[in-house]
């Protein structure tokens, strides 16, 4: 049986770094306050002259590099993102551009964190049924430009970045072994960007109140992010025919700590075999889970025959969960 297997990965994190302490200078809140609720310390912020495909570029040239395959044997690209350079063309369609690939189907999804999951299972149906043989995924957000930045409660949390993986078709016993997703749109309205599409033009009023930037009810999210992540955790490892006691390594989406830690609870994973970096890069939506996955590799957390448990929650609502064996 023809399976997906992730042939590389690459990241790309922007130069500039903002602390903790340097939120204390820009708005109500502390060290202590962002640290004790969420686990970050610090996260990164895009260029004035970046945007989100350029991210994504930094990423992909590593993830091609990574998997020792030239450009013009890409034959798709995915990208998940609620933060494109434009309403349209596709961000996808821009990276296809910089990169000087050849024309070929090029499209973005919008899952919110689970964005990049999201493009792993689309892009993996499209392998096993032989409409693709090396694919492009990448997840990646300049969420900084989406921010209220008055709003202390949701502008502390986000940082920017991009991932990216090339994924291939294997007969061996390694690649994709499960799937899982889903969306429940009856809570869509928990946590959204109001303004700028075909419900609620762009205006002046919109500006004005801040409608273009991230609105989330934080306590109601936080309660069904923790009962998706274990779900599409578990759910995953189930379809895998494994257990907690089979992960090698789980990269949850980098959220909340504390949703990390209910996660683990729940889907008996050991703390130790968890990747965690939400204190060095915040919550980047749908980039966590590529960044982790590259950061994972390179620094040796990953070995071949290891099975990787990935999951993550995001706004629609989403989630989804994977394994795949290295």
């Amino acid at each position: 049986m023809i399976r997906s297997e992730i042939l590389g990965t690459g990241s790309y994190l922007p130069e500039k770094v903002v602390t903790n302490k340097d939120w204390e200078k820009m708005v109500d809140t502390s060290d202590e306050w962002i640290t004790t609720r969420t686990g970050i310390k610090e996260r990164h912020f895009a260029a004035e002259n970046e945007a989100t495909s350029d991210l994504v570029v930094e990423a992909s040239k590593k993830a091609i590099e990574d998997a020792k395959i030239n450009k013009e044997d890409i034959d798709l690209i995915i990208v998940g993102t609620i933060s494109s350079d434009n309403a349209y063309p596709s961000t996808a369609n821009w990276v296809q551009k910089k990169l000087g690939i050849k024309p070929i189907p090029s499209f973005d999804i919008s899952a919110a964190c689970s964005g990049f999951l999201y493009g792993l299972i689309v892009a993996d149906s499209f392998i096993k049924i032989g409409a693709a043989k090396k694919v492009l995924v990448a997840g990646a957000e300049i969420m900084t430009r989406i921010m209220n930045w008055e709003d202390r409660n949701t502008c502390v949390l986000f940082g920017d970045g991009a991932g990216a993986v090339v994924l291939g078709p294997t007969d061996e016993d390694k690649g994709i072994l499960s799937t899982y997703w889903g969306a429940d749109g009856n809570l869509g309205d928990l946590l959204k960007q109001p303004a700028g599409g075909s419900a609620m033009p762009a205006t002046h009023e919109t500006v004005d109140k801040k409608l273009h930037a991230v609105y989330m009810e934080g306590n109601k999210v936080f309660k069904h992010a923790v009962l998706r992540m274990q779900e599409a955790a578990i759910k995953a490892l189930e379809l895998a025919n494994l257990t907690g006691n089979d992960v090698d390594l789980y990269i949850p989406h980098q959220a909340n700590i504390r949703i990390i830690e209910a996660t683990i609870e729940r889907a008996k994973i050991p703390l130790e075999k968890t990747f965690i970096n939400i204190d060095k890069i915040a919550n980047i939506s749908a980039a966590t889970i590529p960044i982790g996955l590259d950061q994972a590799k390179k620094t040796g957390r990953i070995k071949p025959g290891d099975n990787v448990l990935m999951s993550a929650f995001g706004g629609g609502l989403t989630w989804a969960g994977i394994v795949v064996r290295f």
